[in-house]
């Protein structure tokens, strides 16, 4: 069963200079439980087709559907709906809430949602981290590999079906930084998440199942990746 469905899709954005096509007829299905690596120079479309596949920018044409349903025409209210209900999402900046602990931190895209466990939940997620220890810092109080793995367990709190990762490693060093795709990997692993990572890094991508390559706003290149 396919978690992500991307049929001739376009993306095309205004700018001072007229239409520019960031995405241009992008065909991409991804299975439930695939881990996918995707490549490609600045300016490619790597960012674009993450959050096109998100609910976080609308498609210009085509047909998106993520977890099943349709979101090719969908509101922003409705996207959001999805992106709570089957997605998590982690950016390279932290987006962490500076006047809250790494627990409430966690805990607050359930509250938003009425759950009344947040904050227990909030705590197994920490601990699946392996930052329990550290759940009532705050993140002024945490190094940049520790305020990631708060946003990775803020990702997983709610146990999504998709898990995307926009180049989650970008502002930590090398050491760091494989230590959070690890992570990543062993989450979706266990967990039998599809995990979705854009990345520069041609060899981080290489540790997923599968690696799609994009250049001016295509795929040029999709293939398995036989030792992942």
């Amino acid at each position: 069963m396919s978690s992500i469905r991307l049929e001739h899709v376009q993306l095309t954005l205004t700018s001072r200079a007229g239409p520019v096509a960031i995405l241009q007829d992008v065909d991409l299905t991804i299975e439930d439980g695939e881990t996918v690596g995707i490549v490609g120079p600045s300016g490619s479309g790597k960012s674009s087709l993450l959050m096109v596949a998100a609910g976080l920018e609308p498609a210009t044409s085509g047909q998106v559907v993520v977890a099943g349903r349709d979101i090719s025409r969908a509101n922003e209210n409705d996207r959001a709906i999805v992106r709570s209900q089957a997605m998590g999402i982690v950016f390279q900046s932290f987006h962490l809430m500076p006047t809250m602990t790494a627990r409430e931190n966690v805990a607050l895209p359930l509250e938003l949602r009425g759950a009344s466990d947040g904050l227990e939940r909030a705590d197994r997620a920490l601990n699946e981290v392996g930052l329990g220890h550290r759940r009532e810092h705050f993140p002024a109080e945490l190094s940049g590999g520790e305020q990631q793995r708060v946003a990775i367990a803020r990702a997983i709190v709610g146990q999504p079906r998709i898990l995307f990762a926009d180049e989650p490693t970008g502002n930590l060093d090398q050491r760091t930084g494989q230590e959070i795709i690890e992570l990543l990997l062993r989450i979706g692993a266990e967990h039998g998440t599809t995990l979705v990572l854009v990345t520069h890094d041609a060899a981080l991508a290489r540790r997923c199942q599968r690696q799609i390559t994009l250049g001016d706003g295509r795929i040029v290149k999709d293939e398995r990746i036989a030792s992942a």
